[in-house]
């Protein structure tokens, strides 16, 4: 873990990149024309892209590809525990020492990039060096000018659900819905597979405005659907019925996205058989993610739970509360957020489901929201509702042996931080 922390104060304090987000493609296509374009080595390239949901989609359609026998390369962001989870090369994450020697390739090249813009350079010059038959690539906030869309020919690319996300990233007259969802779909690659996934119905007739002079091959959501029966879930489409069978995906929304995975696996050429022995092994690690051994588990009283979500949209919230609100033990959230997401909307949709919140700041990162004015959202929509300064501290303020379930939430990145800590 040190080693990752090293990185990072190394990418961050670098002279020649910056830890500011600007969106421009002019820079990435510079240093990879310097490098002999080592993008034009990859073949079928899949781009995930869209505002919630990138990972486990991407998560899933990786889990099919290689229980076929087959191999892939894999962009993520951001990465959970370490900053190697970024980087999946065949078999294995790329080592720090492999991402120091790229580091030191872009050095030479005397270009100024963002710091997401290094990490997309170093994923595309490991995986143009691998013999794989996939390329599986998650964008950044939008795609118009995200460094990830610089894929010529793309065999696919893999619209999650769009919602609010990414607001500050826009120009001050153009923070709507409107241009959130053109600068991610209105730059999609013609003659490609375009999957659209499950939407808000005015954000789905908003993106087949968008597409509609495209010459792709899209496909819609109406091409497959979830059911329910007796407590089961399934995955159907016009010639395939599939049982969802995991213990592991708890949620409507992630069980959406494993479907949306699944179409895509099925259009492959991926056996159904392979699908639905794959089903049970797959897990979204910080994504409603139980607790079940380690240091932070062995703190807790017999009766108390504890689970993991980065949750941090407003989507996200609605999903969550539709799953705890199954959940009859009482509920205590420990709640942590970046400066650009939106707070209120947020914390909003779990009216009546705390019973307390505990507001932390996050560690080691300065464009985190305070404990502070975490609390003064909550009290303002009526939580109970205290602060920690730290994660360790916040657990102790209502941890008992009370029967319960506490939720840590509202951010990737703290989630990192609480599994570091649980496992180190």
């Amino acid at each position: 873990m040190s080693q990752s922390i090293n990185l990072y104060k190394q990418l961050a304090n670098h002279k020649l990149f910056n830890k500011t987000i600007n969106f421009d493609l002019k820079r990435i296509k510079l240093i990879l024309k310097k490098l002999n374009h080592p993008e034009r080595k990859l073949n079928n390239v899949i781009n995930f892209l869209g505002s919630s949901g990138k990972f486990s989609t991407l998560f899933s359609v990786k889990s099919f590809i290689e229980a076929n026998g087959q191999t892939v390369t894999a962009y993520i962001s951001p990465s959970l525990k370490d900053i190697k989870e970024r980087f999946w090369i065949g078999n294995r994450y790329l080592t720090h020492q492999e991402i120091r020697q790229s580091i030191k390739i872009i050095e030479k090249l005397k270009i100024p990039l963002t710091i997401f813009e290094v990490l997309t350079v170093i994923y595309i010059m490991s995986a143009s060096k691998q013999n794989t038959n996939y390329h599986l690539v998650e964008a950044g906030a939008l795609f118009a000018k995200d460094s990830t869309n610089v894929f010529s020919f793309p065999l696919a690319q893999v619209i999650v659900n769009i919602n609010k996300q990414h607001l500050n990233f826009l120009d001050k007259n153009k923070k709507t819905l409107d241009e959130i969802i053109y600068q991610k779909v209105g730059f999609l690659s013609n003659f490609t597979n375009i999957y659209v996934g499950k939407q808000n119905p005015n954000v789905l007739r908003k993106i087949k405005n968008n597409l509609k002079n495209n010459k792709s091959n899209i496909i819609f959501p109406n091409s497959w659907k979830l059911i329910k029966k007796k407590n089961q879930y399934f995955y159907q489409d016009k010639k395939n019925k599939i049982k969802l069978n995991t213990k592991n995906i708890h949620s409507k929304g992630l069980l959406e996205n494993l479907c949306h995975a699944i179409k895509i696996a099925l259009d492959l050429k991926i056996k159904k058989k392979i699908i639905e022995k794959t089903i049970p092994k797959i897990s979204f690690e910080g994504r409603f993610q139980y607790i079940n051994k380690g240091k932070i588990k062995d703190k807790l009283h017999k009766n108390e739970r504890i689970m993991l979500d980065g949750a941090h949209a407003k989507a996200d919230a609605i999903n969550m509360s539709g799953y705890l609100k199954k959940i009859k033990d009482p509920k205590y959230a420990i709640w942590a957020m970046m400066k650009n997401k939106e707070p209120d909307l947020f914390i909003k949709q779990f009216k009546g489901i705390f019973k307390k919140i505990i507001t932390i700041s996050i560690e080691n990162e300065k464009n985190c929201m305070s404990a502070k004015d975490l609390k003064s959202i909550a009290k303002k929509n009526h939580f109970d509702v205290d602060t920690a300064d730290s994660f360790e501290k916040g657990l102790k303020k209502i941890s008992s042996a009370n029967k319960k379930l506490i939720v840590c939430l509202g951010s990737l990145y703290n989630i990192g931080n609480i599994l570091n800590k649980n496992y180190r």
